[in-house]
């Protein structure tokens, strides 16, 4: 099966990853995974008086300081993956991932605010539960 694990390196990506290693059914060699990182885009005006390299560099280290202690944890397990760090809003850019990469299940974690932080704030794991036809396994 196809697993897109979406990851922001918060302590919730590691319940979430802690979770996934605890649980044969989701980690192993018969599956094949991604990793995603959405970066939140700069500001628009930040990001037009700021050289297109600087930009650039900004998504690249952000992603890999997100993403570097996740390649030491599939490392760690033995396990191969795909790890891939893209510039936008979060949810949108997850959802579009787990739909245009064809995956069969989509696995992320969730700060668990509840409905009525939900209301307030809004949620990545709402918007994607709401956007997204792939399976969605939220870990709280």
């Amino acid at each position: 099966m196809k697993i897109l694990l979406a990851v922001d390196g918060s302590p919730f990506t590691k319940r979430m990853l802690a979770y996934v290693a605890a649980h044969d059914e989701w980690l192993g060699a018969k599956h094949e995974y991604t990793v995603l990182h959405v970066v939140p885009k700069m500001h628009p005006r930040a990001a037009a008086v700021t050289p297109r390299e600087v930009v650039q560099r900004y998504y690249q280290d952000e992603g890999e300081r997100v993403l570097k202690p996740i390649r030491a944890f599939f490392k760690k397990q033995g396990l191969a993956a795909e790890f891939v760090s893209r510039p936008g809003e979060p949810a949108p850019t997850i959802s579009q991932q787990a739909q245009a990469g064809r995956y069969g299940l989509l696995v992320m974690g969730s700060h668990g605010h509840g409905s009525v932080g939900n209301l307030v704030m809004g949620s990545v794991a709402t918007k994607v539960l709401a956007a997204c036809k792939v399976p969605v396994l939220l870990v709280r």
